[in-house]
């Protein structure tokens, strides 16, 4: 069943990117996306006093990847001056039908713009669009927008596959110091991944996060274990203790309760966190967190409302644009030399001259990645490949990287 969410996901995809390509506005600054957008004929309301934002979260502010959405929202309402009046948010909404009556609601409450924050929402709000045109639906992660035919549905994401790197790095040099003091042999250095689906969004993160570690600790390997749930505090944590009880010596997460990093800190594993902060939980073992700050879209696309311009169909910006970043480094746990090398990466993601998907850094069944997507089984990313990297939220917001390249074990089962 699994592999054929994935399969239908990555078809979904790729007959979705050359059209969504024309909308991305990856390269863009969220300022200039707004200002270089067209006149749309949709939610046009010149005084700020009169809009409406509705939120559709999956979790709540106790659940780490819907906090950071939500800071992006008040981010959005300071910058903006809307009071608490204007931005209606529903918390907790499940990834079925309740999210379809959710926006109905929202819509009934005179909402001129509609977010939602989770895959499985993506499908009951392009419905909502469909039903109410005058209305801007915009889904974090999904793909649909592109092939949706409709100029009110909008699909956003960030490239946080940079950040996902950039904290590998932080955890590639804990490896080192591991090994330099004698608490782990070079050639048994395996890490830990709890995982929520076996998604591309999941897949091209941790890729991203195993080739951060390798770029500074080349021996380690890395085994996934997915949870099947993007929150759910007891199993990631047990999770976690099995993937330390397999042998993994750090752990690290695309799961978004602190249920991994208590695992660590109970054990004295290092770890590495996902959207917030994890240093409280785990004051003695975090490390750091990959993170995204979602404010530069919900900011953009309510001013794109507010002047009456279109909302780019699949938005995506990164580290250049101030949407992806790492939380604050745990001065007691990080390697020496941390700080520096975190800069001097982040400084080459920015300027371009670090591609997180260079195709000469990893294989994919012993050959490259340009070989293997000569292959049958490779064929559908051949458009993504090309200057020696994979183009990651290039041609659409969503990630596609979902293949499994050597080096890391994905246990889906």
């Amino acid at each position: 069943m699994k592999k054929r969410i994935i399969s239908a996901i990555i078809a979904g995809v790729m007959a979705l990117a050359l059209t969504a390509c024309t909308g991305n506005s990856s390269s863009a600054s969220s300022s200039d996306a707004s200002s270089s957008a067209s006149s749309s004929d949709a939610s046009q309301t010149s005084d700020a006093g009169d809009l409406k934002v509705g939120v559709i979260f999956v979790g709540d502010e106790n659940e780490g990847y819907t906090f950071a959405h939500y800071e992006g929202v008040k981010a959005m309402q300071e910058s903006l001056g809307l009071d608490d009046s204007q931005v209606i948010i529903k918390w907790n909404i499940p990834e079925g039908d309740e999210c379809l009556k959710a926006a109905q609601d929202l819509a009934d409450q005179g909402c001129d713009i509609i977010f939602a924050n989770s895959f499985g929402h993506e499908s009951y709000l392009l419905q909502a669009a469909q039903e109410f045109p005058e209305i801007q639906f915009c889904h974090a992660t999904g793909y649909q927008a592109a092939g949706s035919g409709l100029d009110n549905f909008h699909n956003y994401f960030t490239s946080v596959y940079e950040s996902r790197y950039v904290s590998g790095v932080v955890a590639g040099l804990k490896l080192n110091e591991m090994i330099d003091a004698g608490k782990v042999s070079e050639d048994a250095v395996k890490i830990g991944y709890v995982g929520a689906f076996p998604f591309a969004e999941v897949v091209s993160g941790f890729t991203a996060f195993y080739l951060g570690v390798k770029s500074v600790c080349p021996s380690a390997t890395m085994e996934v274990r997915y949870t099947n749930s993007w929150a759910d505090q007891t199993l990631e944590k047990s999770t976690a203790e099995a993937l330390i009880d397999d042998g993994c010596v750090l752990i690290s997460q695309h799961a978004d309760t602190v249920g991994a990093p208590t695992a660590c800190e109970n054990a004295g594993v290092p770890c590495v966190g996902y959207n917030i902060s994890m240093i409280s939980v785990a004051p003695n073992t975090a490390l750091t967190s990959a993170s995204i700050n979602w404010a530069p879209y919900y900011t953009y696309a309510v001013e794109c409302v507010l002047n009456g311009k279109d909302i780019v169909v699949d938005w995506c910006q990164g580290y250049s644009e101030g949407a992806d970043k790492i939380t604050e480094l745990n001065a007691e746990v990080v390697a020496e030399g941390t700080a520096a090398k975190v800069e001097e990466v982040e400084t080459a993601i920015k300027n371009g001259t670090l591609h997180v998907f260079d195709t000469s850094t990893f294989t994919v069944n012993g050959m490259s990645l340009e070989d293997y997507v000569a292959t049958d089984d490779g064929a559908s990313f051949a458009q993504y490949v090309s200057d020696g990297y994979f183009h990651e939220s290039e041609l659409a917001s969503a990630p596609s990287f979902s293949i499994i390249i050597d080096g890391i074990t994905s246990i889906t089962e």
